[in-house]
């Protein structure tokens, strides 16, 4: 038997659909669907499949809401993606790019891809590299003079499949690790 969900309302989506493009869209496979991420989500396996790309640290469906609505306050700044198997209404991948303001290059802007993950039972299908194209797409068509991300060296090859180029090298210094990992904003 199969489960008929009815898409979440405009309202509920972190940005319009209208952003993501529909050539992309259109290369998923039909039992896929491509849309902004929803305030309903966290029900769906949002951090089931960010687990697939590293530790996720589960404050709950509040607070995941909570954080959801902080980024869909800032505009034209998260974009954040998912990758929905209509039959089980499931997520089965995850991306998103948020756009830098910056002073350089006459008030440009960066688009900065983060967070590209794909559940293990969906890997090899393309999937990523639909993310990757979405997500340059909105950072494109937002102005951004550029669009960045960071890789282990063992994901440069599939990177560099969809456009991008090794450049420069990334350094991080992580905080000391806190009691609670709630945001302090």
């Amino acid at each position: 038997m199969s489960i008929t969900r009815v898409d979440p309302a405009p309202q509920d989506l972190m940005f319009p659909q209208e952003l993501i493009s529909l050539e992309v869209s259109a290369q998923l496979p039909p039992d896929l669907q491509m849309r902004p991420l929803a305030s309903t989500d966290y029900r769906r396996g949002h951090l089931d499949v960010l687990s697939v790309l590293s530790i996720v640290n589960d404050l709950g469906e509040v607070a995941w809401v909570n954080q959801f609505h902080a980024m869909r306050a800032t505009p034209s700044a998260y974009f954040s993606i998912v990758i929905l198997d209509k039959a089980s209404d499931k997520i089965v991948g995850v991306g998103t790019v948020f756009i830098e303001r910056k002073f350089l290059r006459g008030l440009g802007s960066v688009g900065h891809i983060e967070d590209i993950a794909v559940d293990k039972s969906q890997q090899g299908k393309k999937l990523g590299l639909h993310i990757i194209q979405t997500l340059t797409h909105i950072s494109e068509s937002s102005g951004c003079y550029k669009t960045i991300l960071n890789c282990s060296d063992a994901n440069i090859p599939f990177y560099q499949k969809c456009g991008y180029v090794k450049k420069e090298n990334e350094m991080a210094k992580y905080a000391p690790e806190r009691v609670n990992h709630a945001p302090k904003l």
